[in-house]
């Protein structure tokens, strides 16, 4: 246990290090400043821009941003979706893989799309070369662009005073990628390369094992995409199981980097935030609130998996490293659940063990990291722009509790503001409960639990959980390549992603043209403790309270009859 503790304080320590001047260079960069990479892209930036007819000093009303934005995304749904179905007449196919079907490649595409990266297939014995660089990489980089994209347009918008725009979204998206995303996944790339990540396009390895037989070794251009998978919280893996696979994930350098870099960027834009509204102290009180969430949920799901599974007490199982089921042991449980706390947490999805083997307790915990809308740190903007969300909610609640108008960096949050946050904070219940509760009772959709009883239901609430909040992960057990589910949780993803992003953007478009009030003594401070406790209050009952209900019928019954040495 000391040893995982000492982990836990080694990665924390490494990602707030890195996370500070992140945040500051991405905050020169959205700002068109000058920085160490100016010299080498901004001719390149310059050269983007003259071909695609796109003026840097063109700023956009949100509205146009939004229809910008959506546009765009459509046309690399429709990209995305051709190459699925068209695999197998398309180069760097080597195992002459065939199409997908059309209710599959619609999944994956809004999957890749929204950056939610739910994988219903296999990708080493489904996608071929091509699918997967030309395809699901490049979506990698622009779904997570287009989050960050989203994120700083937000920022804009409270930071601004009576502007009429929220910036550019092909300067944004630009800028996302060039100067963030690409130099950051090279360096990524290349380390893991070094660690034996393979990057090739040669043909899968046949070998004979040391018992004689036969086995077909996977392999492909994988350290590119697991780079960026990671770095823009995508997390969908090159091979099936993911980052629990030893070409994937082959050491623990590689396993320490890519978990720094599943939660660097979320982390840093806390201080993008306070370097862009020229006031670090709120910026700093929303990482400290995201942190703190962070850590309980760690605290939650470490101590139930070293704690070990009591139903396992009646075996003849060595329980001393804690629940070892579906865990790889080159990881044990500190860096499982480290890793499981981190996916959830920030919309990424990658596994480096199996969720579905969690005790009921870590279970709840990771469903509960998704269900509070992925604001804990969250997607690569997404996150962010989630948790100003619930500060626009708490801001409200708190003015309405000293009797004053509520207001946020010196804007007054009106009625229009609310309104659109409530719609937006809405998206994940629909898509969750809902479509969830649809799953739930049409016999066709049943096929893919795999449990009967609570953990079934389980099963069904991580699933449509995982889609709406754009994260990805599973309990793996649920068989999600069916009609039904392939076509039910795409329509989850779009809600999750676009039915948040619309809103947000029309809430940035109206605090924008707000002059800041100058503080009174009758303001509420929104840069101390008392801020970061009611925003946690606030993240922690809006979110967690919608879902009690259909939690305890699942992962709490589970727990229950598990301390109570009963099974279903």
């Amino acid at each position: 246990m000391a040893t995982d503790i000492l982990q836990f304080l080694l990665y924390a320590a490494i990602l707030v290090a890195l996370a500070w001047p992140l945040g500051r260079y991405m905050a020169r960069v959205f700002q068109g400043e000058r920085t160490l990479l100016s010299p080498v892209l901004v001719p390149v930036e310059r050269g983007i821009y003259a071909v695609a007819g796109k003026s840097a000093m063109q700023d956009q009303h949100w509205t146009r941003y939004a229809l910008s934005l959506l546009v765009f995304n459509l046309a690399g749904w429709l990209l995305l979706n051709a190459i699925l179905r068209l695999q197998h007449l398309l180069p760097w196919n080597p195992e002459g893989l065939a199409p997908m079907p059309p209710d599959l490649a619609f999944n994956t595409a809004v999957s890749f799309v929204t950056n939610t990266n739910w994988q219903a297939y296999g990708g080493e014995t489904t996608l071929s070369y091509f699918s997967q660089m030309v395809g699901l990489t490049v979506q990698n980089f622009v779904s997570a662009a287009t989050g960050i994209a989203v994120a700083v347009a937000v920022i804009r918008g409270f930071a601004a005073h009576s502007a009429k725009s929220v910036g550019n979204f092909w300067v944004d998206i630009t800028r996302s990628i060039l100067y963030v995303l690409l130099p950051l996944s090279i360096i990524g790339a290349l380390v893991l390369m070094w660690q034996g990540v393979p990057q090739t396009l040669g043909a899968y390895v046949p070998v004979t094992t040391l018992e004689g037989a036969q086995q077909l070794i996977a392999q492909g251009p994988a350290a590119s995409q697991i780079a960026i998978k990671q770095l823009g919280t995508n997390g969908g893996g090159f091979f099936n199981v993911n980052s629990s696979h030893p070409l994937e994930n082959p050491t623990q350098l590689s396993n320490l980097l890519q978990l720094v870099y599943i939660l660097l960027i979320p982390a840093a834009f806390c201080f993008l935030f306070g370097h862009m509204v020229k006031d670090q102290r709120q910026g700093i009180a929303i990482f400290a609130a995201m942190g703190i969430l962070f850590v309980v949920g760690l605290a939650v799901v470490y101590g139930a998996e070293i704690d070990g599974n009591t139903s396992y007490d009646v075996l003849p199982i060595d329980q001393t490293a804690g629940n070892m089921e579906g865990k790889e042991v080159r990881f044990g449980t500190g860096l499982s659940a480290l890793w499981a706390e981190a996916t959830t947490a920030a919309s990424n999805g990658s596994v480096n063990s199996m969720h579905d083997s969690f005790t009921p307790l870590a279970g709840l915990a990771l469903l509960l990291n998704i269900q509070v809308g992925e604001v804990i740190f969250g997607g690569v903007g997404a996150g962010f722009y989630g948790m100003l969300l619930f500060v626009v909610l708490t801001v409200f609640l708190a003015g309405l509790m000293v009797g004053r108008t509520p207001e946020y960096l010196g804007k007054k949050i009106e009625a229009k503001e609310v309104k659109l946050a409530v719609l937006a904070f809405l998206s994940m219940p629909v898509g969750i409960l809902v479509f969830g509760a649809v799953a739930a009772v049409v016999p066709s959709a049943l096929a893919a639990v795999q449990d009967p009883g609570p953990h079934g239901l389980s099963e069904i609430l991580y699933a449509y959980s995982s889609a709406t909040g754009n994260n990805g992960s599973a309990f793996a057990g649920f068989g999600a390549n069916l009609p039904f589910h392939t076509t039910l949780q795409g329509i989850a993803m779009l809600l999750g992603r676009y039915a948040f992003i619309v809103p947000m953007l029309a809430i940035a478009g109206a605090l924008a043209t707000k002059t800041p009030a100058p503080a009174s003594a009758g303001t509420f401070p929104t840069h101390g403790p008392l801020f970061v406790v009611l925003l946690m209050v606030i993240v922690l009952i809006l979110g967690g309270l919608t879902f009690f209900p259909a939690l305890a019928l699942g992962p709490i019954a589970e727990q229950v009859a598990m301390i109570a040495g009963q099974t279903f």
